[in-house]
């Protein structure tokens, strides 16, 4: 009755190896909640996620806006973004030649080759400029392909992340900070 995974059009074994794929990366990784939202004694201030609607960047320089951004691309299958922007932003940092080279190859296989395990959705021209720059991998070589990324994750996960539930609740749970609700106290003492 069975005929083996061989009897499947390839569209569908494609699909299963991706799910696959991204199955392994969840299993890989700690639970994924907005609860990291509360890492420490300080909690998430309501001014701080308002900040976030400000731009992309500052939503990505808060450790808490990081988190729940990242906690919703997971929600969304599309961690992999987040994860090559930060691992380009590591890389640049490296010092040592023969730890660059490593690296690049790391990189390179995890999200840019064809059929990568995390792989990331960029334009063939771009991959095949950062496969050409794989051949002496400098720390500008995914320059390219990171900015792609980062433009995408800008132009289209932010706002969605903006307006998904997962933002509305944070705001909803965030407290006002300290310093916001004492203001109004001391004008009326004034």
């Amino acid at each position: 009755m069975c005929k083996g995974l061989a009897s499947l059009p390839a569209s569908c074994l494609e699909r299963a190896k991706e799910l696959k794929a991204r199955l392994r990366i969840l299993l890989q990784k700690p639970n994924w909640t907005l609860s990291c939202c509360k890492i420490g004694k300080n909690k998430l201030t309501l001014e701080e996620c308002l900040k976030w609607k400000e731009s992309f960047e500052k939503l990505l320089s808060s450790k808490y806006g990081l988190c729940a951004f990242t906690a919703f691309l997971v929600s969304e299958f599309s961690e992999e973004n987040i994860a090559f922007y930060f691992a380009c932003e590591d890389y640049r940092r490296i010092k040592c030649p023969a730890r660059l080279f490593t690296k690049a190859q790391k990189i390179y296989s995890e999200y840019i080759s064809i059929e990568a395990p995390r792989e990331i959705n960029i334009d063939h021209e771009t991959r095949d400029i950062t496969k050409a720059n794989m051949q002496d991998p400098s720390p500008s070589c995914f320059d390219q392909a990171q900015h792609r990324i980062y433009m995408l994750m800008a132009k289209d996960c932010y706002p969605r992340f903006l307006h998904s539930p997962a933002y509305r609740d944070l705001l909803c749970q965030a407290k006002p900070s300290t310093k916001a609700t004492n203001l109004p106290q001391l004008e009326k003492k004034v």
